[in-house]
């Protein structure tokens, strides 16, 4: 069941409503959750992580990217605290969107150097094509070589692959034959198996088509054929769509070694309890904005407590479905905005200057949303930088 609704507290803020007034929103009673693991899991769960930015670097946010390498990694260690993986270079970290291959790479090798003085944290880490501009790739074998190219560079440091969708093959490939071929020969190199990611769309539009159909059900048919075929290779699935019917479609279709990682932040919550027939563990954008009540809700579930993990993530669903909503690639700006809420970087700028993706009305409700699902870690905190934010937009407390 969900969570009953907090009493208040005494703080309070004007934030502005969609009719254009302005309202006082005092403000839910916190709730608090671990800083770290208590208990075990039973699921493997990663958070697709964030990078700081540096907002003092001499550089045009638009065209070049300056990350804040300390208070990147420090985040990464808050997720590991937490009993969470830690999905790197993926597109919470605006791969493709501001952050380019070299410095993804550099992010990539500092993540797994890390890892590693943690006693092997948990770190996957994102090999697609991005560095490969789409209107130079002229064949299967440019794509083939690029995605070659990303995973030696991330084999060579220790890491583990998530293999992301490719926009050049998205629009080079006339087949589902053709993304047999490049998934075949990609995967029969890597080191080790690796998570499939299947990016939707609504994440990325240059996407559409991903695996050789504009209609999903076919695109799924070719893409458990190809995972299927090469189950030794694979680790597991991210699915992308948003879509828990055919994730759960998908699931039950795949080997019995391959795990299905949820990537819907519309659903993750009955999704990763799953049914009698099965469940999917996570890689989640979310699972960033809310680490602490996931590791907490993630230790009840393994507790056999499953009213206990539905009371801490229910809450959790409006806030994550309004971040994810459409524009979807957007939703990087409300991941950031919840880590500078929280304390976890000391301003709200971002790589490629996406703080401007979202409006004012946005980032207020997301701060009702966060501060309704007890996820404000510092409840005087949090409305002090929303006040702030706000003063800068004309609204003054």
């Amino acid at each position: 069941m969900n969570k009953p609704v907090m009493p208040a507290s005494s703080l309070s803020l004007k934030l502005p409503t969609a009719n254009g007034s302005l309202e006082t929103y005092r403000l839910a009673a916190s709730r608090s959750f671990p800083a770290k693991l208590e208990g075990s899991l039973n699921r493997v769960a990663f958070s697709a992580a964030h990078v700081v930015s540096n907002p003092l670097a001499d550089v045009d946010p638009w065209l070049t990217a300056a990350v804040d390498w300390d208070k990147t990694i420090a985040f990464r260690e808050h997720v590991w605290d937490l009993g969470l993986g830690v999905a790197e270079a993926m597109d919470t970290a605006q791969r493709g969107m501001g952050l380019d291959w070299p410095t993804s790479l550099e992010l990539i090798q500092r993540s797994v150097r890390a890892a590693k003085a943690r006693g092997n944290a948990l770190v996957f880490s994102g090999a697609g094509t991005d560095h490969l501009a789409v209107e130079d790739a002229k064949s299967l074998d440019d794509v083939i070589r690029a995605y070659e190219r990303q995973i030696a560079a991330i084999e060579k440091v220790g890491g583990r692959i998530i293999l992301m969708a490719s926009r050049a093959l998205a629009k080079i490939a006339r087949s589902p034959d053709d993304y047999a071929k490049v998934y075949g020969r990609v995967l029969s190199q890597v080191r080790e198996p690796v998570i499939i990611h299947w990016l939707g769309d609504m994440f990325d539009p240059a996407l559409a088509g991903y695996w050789g159909a504009a209609d999903p059900g076919k695109a799924m048919d070719t893409a458990v054929a190809v995972i299927n075929a090469h189950a030794a290779k694979v680790d597991g699935v991210k699915i992308s769509l948003l879509d828990k019917q055919r994730e759960i479609d998908m699931r039950r279709r795949l080997a019995d070694s391959i795990k299905m990682y949820t990537g819907d932040d519309f659903n993750y919550a009955e999704l990763i309890a799953g049914d009698d027939q099965g469940y999917s563990h996570a890689l989640l954008g979310i699972f960033d904005a809310i680490a602490p009540a996931a590791s907490y809700a993630l230790s009840r579930l393994a507790a056999s407590d499953a009213e206990g993990f539905h009371d801490v993530l229910g809450p959790t669903l409006p806030l994550s479905r309004h971040i994810f909503k459409a524009p979807t690639r957007f939703y990087k700006t409300g991941i950031v905005f919840m880590a500078y809420l929280n304390g976890h970087q000391d301003h709200f700028t971002m790589v490629g200057g996406q703080e401007s993706t979202r409006s004012t009305l946005h980032l207020a409700e997301l701060f009702r949303l966060a501060d309704q699902a007890g996820l404000l870690a510092n409840p005087e905190l949090a409305a002090r930088r929303m006040k702030a934010t706000l003063a800068l937009k004309g609204i003054e407390a």
